[in-house]
């Protein structure tokens, strides 16, 4: 009588079969899937077992890292520890508390800043801060600000801080406005030269300064003239007297109609953080008074040098004493 096989053995051998099939179909997925590239047909499987998995992945993290920390708190247990991690927790908060100080500190210098523009140019003025920033519907530099149509704010209000004129508002949300800033290439304010009253329009170039063209094509400018908005017809969307910038560049006068300048702004677009939505114009066109102070010329400082006879002099090639 033939013996019967234990079943072990057949058990072994099909276990076998099944692995060198299961590493075969999964050498031919991942060659069709490496081909496949951005298009691969098992890119939807893919994301199917990343959706499974993702948060049994997560569930496993949370359930593994309490117990991880549960034994290094043991291990670590005894009154030297307790007492180096209470003063780890006394030196984060004290670097938290400094830090928040700084960061308050800084704040207040802005908003002390556009207080004082407000009050020289008699604006009404919202304040917000800034809690966004990017490209929104459409525009490549904008903010979101949170103050909207419930702080009574609407399109087409003039923005600016404590340097000038930041930008328009554009969207308004229940609590949140977008504000389109003065540097974006579809950004145009009409501006007035300080002292001369030249009048012209001023363009955004991204990161590059303002585009301005003069109206008048023999505008006397020079590097160093300052500009304010001009303002618009019933102070929509820009109120005048908000500093704008100051000439960084001037293109050669060719005789045409226009001249074509170029304006460093004052406003840091990159790092705006407190800044006011002027929510009501000044009666009285401020004129220059809102610009800041000109820089006063640093002194060149001049040495005088007093020379002393010397006791011993040269004279034709022999020397004598005195």
């Amino acid at each position: 009588m033939r013996k019967a096989r234990p079943p072990h053995v057949r058990d072994t051998r099909e276990s076998r079969l099944l692995l060198v099939l299961l590493i075969a179909v999964a050498f031919a997925l991942i060659t069709v899937d490496i081909r496949g590239g951005e298009d691969s047909p098992v890119d939807g499987a893919r994301q199917a077992a990343a959706t499974v998995f993702g948060p049994i992945e997560n569930g496993v993290s949370s359930a593994v890292d309490p117990v991880g920390n549960a034994v290094s708190a043991i291990r670590d247990s005894g009154s030297k520890h307790d007492r180096l991690a209470r003063l780890e927790q006394e030196n984060a908060a004290l670097k938290a508390r400094l830090g928040s100080d700084d960061r308050n500190a800084s704040r207040l210098k802005q908003l002390d800043n556009m207080m004082r523009i407000a009050g020289e140019g008699q604006y009404g003025i919202k304040g917000a801060e800034v809690i966004a920033i990017g490209a929104a519907q459409g525009f490549s530099w904008t903010i979101t600000i949170d103050v909207g149509a419930n702080d009574g704010i609407k399109r087409d209000m003039t923005v600016l801080n404590g340097d000038g004129l930041v930008g328009r508002v554009t969207t308004v949300g229940p609590n949140t406005s977008t504000v389109l800033l003065a540097n974006d290439p579809d950004f145009t304010v009409g501006t007035r030269m300080e002292g001369s009253d030249e009048l012209g329009f001023a363009s955004g170039q991204g990161d590059r300064p303002l585009r301005v063209e003069l109206l008048n094509g023999k505008a006397d400018v020079k590097k160093g003239d300052r500009l304010v908005t001009f303002g618009s017809e019933a102070d929509k969307p820009f109120v005048p007297g908000v500093p704008v910038g100051v000439v960084s560049r001037v293109e050669p006068s060719e005789g045409g109609l226009t001249r074509t300048i170029y304006v460093t702004p004052y406003v840091g677009f990159t790092k705006l953080d407190i800044v006011g939505v002027v929510v009501e114009a000044p009666k009285r066109d401020p004129r220059d008074t809102v610009l800041p102070p000109k820089p006063q010329p640093t002194p060149t400082p001049t040495v005088t040098v007093t020379v002393t006879p010397s006791a011993t002099a040269s004279l034709d090639g022999q020397t004598q004493q005195q």
